[in-house]
């Protein structure tokens, strides 16, 4: 009973964490990443539009960003999009595409970044912390109902322990990852 609903709600884990490492990777970290830029969106023929729908995206040396549209009308469009984005990002255009420079992070920057990266890590264990919280809640009510057992929800609290610790480890893997970044 438990068992199927811990199953339709895994892919809510996964969307969780699939959610918290597009976050994560669009962290600055002073190296030149695609994801930095391929999710900024702009207007382009009437309808929004993210870069990475319309150019090819990539990092030809570790603090340089390309890119390049394949409707040459769009290079303005996107050199404005990159550069009302956010703070550090300069980018410059010619004939084939944009060209975006990543100066290197600054001592206090990078603190700035490690806060964000906690921030977005925290959030995501916040999310999945209710994912759980929802499942107990209603098997906790087939309890209730009687069409399920005490014993039932004990499995499921357990079951559901054991999602959450592999959850957290990825999630830790996945901050000590960027945070060697931001440092090195």
């Amino acid at each position: 009973m438990y068992q199927d609903l811990i199953k339709q709600r895994k892919g809510d884990f996964d969307a969780v964490f699939e959610r918290a490492r597009g976050e994560v990777a669009s962290i600055r970290t002073g190296r030149a990443n695609s994801a930095m830029v391929e999710d900024i969106q702009f207007e382009y023929m009437g309808s929004r539009i993210r870069i990475k729908e319309l150019a090819t995206i990539m990092t030809p040396e570790p603090r340089m960003i390309t890119i390049q549209p394949w409707d040459k009308a769009a290079i303005p469009l996107i050199e404005k999009a990159v550069r009302d984005h956010g703070p550090g990002l300069s980018p410059s255009s010619d004939s084939n595409g944009v060209r975006v420079n990543i100066p290197p992070l600054m001592e206090e920057r990078r603190k700035e970044m490690l806060k964000v990266l906690n921030q977005k890590i925290e959030e995501a264990r916040i999310k999945s912390r209710q994912v759980r919280e929802d499942i107990l809640k209603k098997v906790q009510a087939e309890v209730k109902a009687k069409t399920a057992r005490e014993d039932d929800f004990r499995k499921a609290k357990d079951e559901l322990q054991k999602i959450m610790d592999d959850f957290n480890k990825k999630l830790d893997e996945l901050a000590k990852k960027k945070e060697m970044e931001l440092m090195g």
